[in-house]
């Protein structure tokens, strides 16, 4: 009975904790939704639509038990180019978020998930301080009372003048002090009352009581929204599939970053293909009634686990909580002013910048750094995914330099004196040179990939060409890719030109296997296999004395 008493009381001390959580997630969304619905060129509404039904089905249907999924940053950026892109046809822009969805869908049935978070921590903190860089400077035009600019950051530079002929100093001052309530509300409070909903409403309350002469943002459906099919045309559909990707990787990368930092929060561990086919479903759902697609939101879900959510229950109530606030205080959106969303966002923005590592950028190595700055300039001055595809390829670049010096110190070659090598066992008379060395080892310990392969052959294979007899020793390799592999085959034939015996000895595992699988050792007679240095010893002397 006490068993049973116990289970009943950590159940609904585990209900409890998803109720708050939901309750906390679903006010932090509701700004930060209004103010990325607005960014993307959708309107608030489709920002609040997004969030519903992308939280929605990423809770139900996700791998990710904490997870809050909504409107991100890098999904505002990646879809205010779209839009702008597509202005004339607002069907084609959601036809390329539909396409997302289902790319994403794509992604984790293939089971492609757990790759994702292999993205060196370089190229993450470049393509986030990007985006944050951008979010605020897209929202410095509303900052000063002017409109937002639309095509991003570059679009933004032309149109600053636009500040001067637009400005607006109660715009400004409601800014100023959305912005600065922001950044002042302590963190300690943030679990009872988020600061971003206290900026909201401090700033909406100055701009309906005190500064009413700046724009609002006008009035918000508060319906359920409706269907609405997509452009299907066959042109549209051909053209779609480079932003669809731009979306879908943007999003999947957000959605497993914020599932990591889930993760060790709450010391479970989430199914990225599970997440990424709820993250598609979501998203596509979102693309049939025009809302704003979503990833993994880390500042809601922060809020939430913080408060106590535990099981996906807390994603589904933050949705229930979003979406009763917007039916039933949609009325009193209308008259919140664009200057109080866009206070918020360069809050969000400030906050997405990660200050840890560039605060740090100068302690760095110069190769880390340059990975960083590179995909930071793309993010802010081309797209997203170029970005992050040449962030990721620079960052291979210098971690093959890293393995290539790693993988070289593992070799070991070195000559065997006759003497100590070649003199018969204990009680056996031999003559032998002692300074003399016919026979060389080469060991190959570790790793080997095509990191140092090019100049494996470079280091030894002078070493190979000074003796009669090489022993290719591999007791002690790990791994070997096709490219070393392939190195060992260029080894052994300069051995052959050059009329050197190779043997081959402790060769195991995934090298033997790749090994053979290539034919690398076709010029090693048979009887050049050994497992032993007695073994090898043997043969040796039979060649020497031949």
């Amino acid at each position: 009975m006490r068993l049973w008493r116990f289970d009943i009381d950590y159940n609904l001390r585990t209900l409890r904790g998803d109720v708050f959580g939901g309750i906390t997630a679903g006010v932090v969304n509701l700004p930060v939704a209004l103010a990325f619905g607005l960014a993307a060129g959708l309107g608030p509404a489709a920002g609040i639509y997004g969030a519903i039904a992308v939280g929605f089905f990423a809770a139900v249907f996700g791998g990710t038990r904490s997870l809050i999924s909504g409107p991100t940053g890098s999904m505002t950026v990646a879809v205010a180019v779209i839009v702008a892109a597509y202005a004339d046809n607002i069907a084609a822009a959601f036809t390329i978020v539909i396409m997302a969805g289902l790319i994403q869908i794509m992604l984790g049935l293939l089971r492609i998930g757990r790759y994702i978070t292999y993205t060196p921590y370089s190229v993450i903190s470049g393509f986030m301080t990007g985006v944050g860089v951008i979010i605020i400077l897209v929202q410095t035009l509303p900052f000063l009372g002017a409109p937002v600019a639309e095509g991003g950051t570059i679009a933004t530079l032309r149109n600053f003048s636009d500040a001067v002929e637009y400005f607006e100093s109660n715009a400004l001052g409601i800014a100023i002090i959305t912005l600065a309530v922001a950044l002042a509300w302590p963190r300690k409070f943030d679990r009872y009352l988020p600061a971003t909903l206290v900026a909201l409403l401090v700033g909406s309350l100055i701009g309906v009581l005190w500064l009413t002469d700046a724009p609002v943002i006008g009035m918000v459906p508060t319906a359920l929204p409706a269907f609405e099919l997509p452009d299907m045309s066959p042109g549209l559909l051909v053209r779609a599939i480079e932003p669809a990707m731009v979306i879908a990787l943007v999003g999947s990368v957000d959605t497993l970053l914020t599932a990591l930092v889930a993760d060790s929060m709450t010391r479970t561990r989430h199914n990225p293909n599970k997440e990424l086919l709820a993250q598609g479903i979501g998203n596509v759902f979102t693309g049939f009634i025009r809302g704003l697609p979503g990833s993994g939101a880390t500042p809601s879900t922060v809020a939430n686990i913080r408060a106590g959510g535990a099981t996906v229950i807390s994603g589904a109530i933050a949705v229930v909580i979003l979406l009763v606030l917007v039916l039933v205080l949609g009325d009193y959106v209308a008259s919140i002013p664009n200057a109080v969303l866009a206070g918020i966002l360069i809050k969000v923005g400030l906050d997405t910048i990660d200050w840890r590592f560039v605060t740090r950028m100068h302690h760095v190595q110069r190769e880390h750094m340059v990975v960083m700055l590179l995909t930071f300039g793309l993010t802010v001055f081309l797209d997203l995914v170029t970005a992050v595809a040449v962030g990721m390829i620079a960052a291979a670049v210098t971690s093959a330099r890293q393995f290539e010096r790693l993988e070289l110190d593992s070799v070991i070659s070195v000559p065997l004196l006759d003497q100590s090598f070649l003199s018969a066992k204990q009680g056996e008379e031999k003559e032998v040179d002692e300074f003399s060395a016919s026979v060389g080892l080469v060991a190959l310990r570790g790793s080997f990939t095509v990191a140092s392969s090019s100049k494996l052959i470079d280091n030894i294979g002078a070493d190979i060409r000074d003796h009669e007899v090489v022993i290719l020793d591999f007791s002690d390799t790990v791994y070997m890719d096709d490219s070393a592999a392939l190195v060992v085959e260029q080894l052994i034939d300069t051995a052959k030109a050059q009329d050197t015996e190779c043997i081959v000895m402790g060769l195991s595992g995934l090298p033997s296997s790749t090994l053979l699988a290539l034919n690398a050792l076709r010029h090693v007679p048979e009887d050049h296999f050994v497992t032993t240095i007695d073994e090898a010893r043997e043969i040796a002397n039979r060649i020497l004395n031949s």
